[in-house]
């Protein structure tokens, strides 16, 4: 039963008690009190006077005439008066004692809520309401707090584990930029410009970290800047695809395009950039040698989806749902000696979640993986600023090979 029909069905009870003791009560008392003015019972008091006259006049014993007969009538209605409020208090009061029961039962596991909820704030986030499986508004709003107690000690290990990661991230450049300028100082080293260039590749890479936390910072918080502006995804694509052309030729990658031209979207493209070169460097860091990384576009009823799909080795299933988390590496073996921050897939997130789109990532059946991030499809703005028509976009399959699995 809900809270509401219990607690209606509590006052009506009180309500009902209170009712029935007064209707139970009341013949008797009022015919008692008919009997007395029928006998002329009055306690004694004036009996004998004008009972002659009453009954010569053909009234009952004790309904004579005069101020006695008046008096004695008064004398039994605030008899029976009392008696009726005597009655109702009572009645009163025992259904106040039911009340006071009923209230306590239902007081007490708000009361057992109040406290798992000043345990909670007190840094105890393990604690549980322990009214879940209660079917009625208060179980409702102990599932509820236990949710929320689950998400709290969630975001806390979340951000525990990220403060450990953070400093074991920051530590690894600073103790080989001491350990490198501490042997060129004690003359371990000779001062070559070899040594320096180390120092000065762990310096950026330190620059790197503290400039991606930032960046991750400021789009879960809302305030990352972004320039929003209408964005053509084959020229988009085309831009970023050029300047890793040169890498992805480097480690003997083939880098190609599978876009649906005339696609629009909405984002700044500064940002974009920085979401696609993520990904490309990603996909071209974890295919082999004479492998390829393709680049796709296609629309998705009336989002974009834009994918970078890979012919690696994929992905563990164990990794698929961590592979956005801050500093998660799915490689342990991950070198740090490329540049990478552990933090690219992360800013990969935080930057779509700030323009209001998704992100995934999945293998593919022909093997390999994919990366995707999605975007709400836009008109095209002219350079003048001017609207042009906007196209129905077409609902196409991201891809004929590797549906999301």
């Amino acid at each position: 039963m809900s809270l509401r029909l219990r607690l209606a069905a509590a006052f009506a009870l009180v309500a009902l008690f209170t009712a029935g003791a007064v209707a139970l009560a009341s013949p008797v008392v009022i015919g008692r009190g008919f009997a007395q003015i029928d006998t002329g019972d009055t306690g004694g008091r004036g009996a004998g006077a004008g009972a002659g006259a009453g009954q010569g006049l053909g009234m009952g014993p004790g309904m004579g005439q005069g101020p006695m007969a008046g008096i004695h009538a008064q004398q039994i209605q605030q008899e029976t008066t009392i008696t009726l409020i005597a009655v109702a208090i009572a009645a009163a009061a025992g259904a106040s004692l039911i009340g006071i029961v009923l209230a306590g039962r239902l007081a007490e596991p708000l009361g057992r809520l109040g406290i798992a909820a000043a345990a909670v704030a007190h840094g105890e986030l393990q604690r549980r309401s322990g009214l879940a499986d209660r079917p009625d508004e208060i179980g409702s709003l102990g599932r509820s707090f236990d949710a929320m107690a689950g998400e709290l000690e969630r975001a806390e290990a979340s951000r525990r584990r990220f403060f450990q990661d953070a400093v074991h991230e920051l530590k690894t450049p600073l103790a080989v930029i001491d350990a490198t300028t501490t042997a060129v100082i004690d003359g371990v080293y000779s001062h070559e410009d070899r040594h320096l260039e180390t120092i000065r590749d762990q310096s950026r890479l330190l620059t790197r970290i503290v400039d991606d936390l930032r960046t991750i910072g400021l789009a879960e918080a809302g305030e990352l800047p972004l320039r929003l502006e209408s964005v053509l995804v084959d020229s988009l694509i085309g831009e970023v695809a050029q300047a890793y052309a040169a890498r992805a030729d480097a480690a003997a990658v083939g880098l190609d395009q599978d876009i649906v031209p005339g696609l629009v979207v909405r984002g700044d493209v500064d940002r974009l950039k920085q979401v696609l070169g993520a990904l490309l460097d990603n996909a071209v860091r974890h295919t082999p040698s004479g492998g390829h990384v393709v680049i796709e576009g296609r629309a998705t009823g009336r989002h974009v989806r834009i994918g970078i799909r890979d012919s690696g080795p994929g992905i563990a299933l164990a990794d698929l749902t961590h592979l956005f988390e801050r500093f998660y590496q799915a490689d342990p073996a991950r070198d740090r000696s490329t540049g990478s921050s552990g933090l690219g897939l992360s800013i990969v997130k935080a930057i779509v979640d700030a323009h209001g789109g998704s992100v995934g990532a999945e293998n593919v059946a022909r093997g390999g993986a994919r990366f995707w991030f999605e975007l709400e499809g836009a008109s095209h703005r002219s350079g003048r600023g001017d609207d042009l028509d906007e196209e129905p976009v077409a609902a196409r399959s991201l891809l004929d090979d590797g549906q999301a699995r």
